[in-house]
């Protein structure tokens, strides 16, 4: 199957693919506001650079992409037909890489939460998360 872009829109189009600062991370950081939850961004030099820290909790948030992170719901479930060797070995550096952060910052002491981007949806979702984050 061929792009159905020409390799300048291509590279325009993957170049607007932002790290920081994404719709679903602005939402969770909506969210956390609401609650009255304290955050800083930016992963203050730990493991894997957060998306949101709450020191004080010894909370490490990371707010992940269902496609971009291989999650089992349907969007994340979906495999590219185009270049599928490289984005399927992508994927799954990025799983095995999130695993290696999670690990390292529990054994750090830190308590890891990871929001995935399809959950964003569920009714309640808010009020369960700052309950997540409230628990010890």
């Amino acid at each position: 199957m061929t792009d159905v872009f020409t390799p300048e829109k291509r590279s325009a189009v993957m170049r607007r693919v932002r790290g920081r600062d994404t719709a679903p991370e602005l939402k969770v950081r909506r969210m956390l506001r609401a609650a009255g939850i304290g955050y800083r961004l930016g992963g203050c030099g730990l493991p894997g650079r957060p998306d949101v820290v709450m020191k004080g909790r010894k909370v490490a948030l990371f707010v992940h992409g269902c496609f971009w992170h291989g999650h089992d719901c349907p969007r994340g479930a979906r495999k590219p037909k185009a270049n599928a060797a490289y984005w399927n070995a992508k994927i799954d550096r990025n799983r095995a890489r999130d695993a290696r952060v999670e690990a390292a910052l529990t054994a750090a002491g830190w308590r890891v939460l990871v929001v995935w981007e399809c959950r964003l949806r569920e009714p309640g979702f808010a009020e369960a998360l700052a309950a997540e984050i409230r628990e010890p």
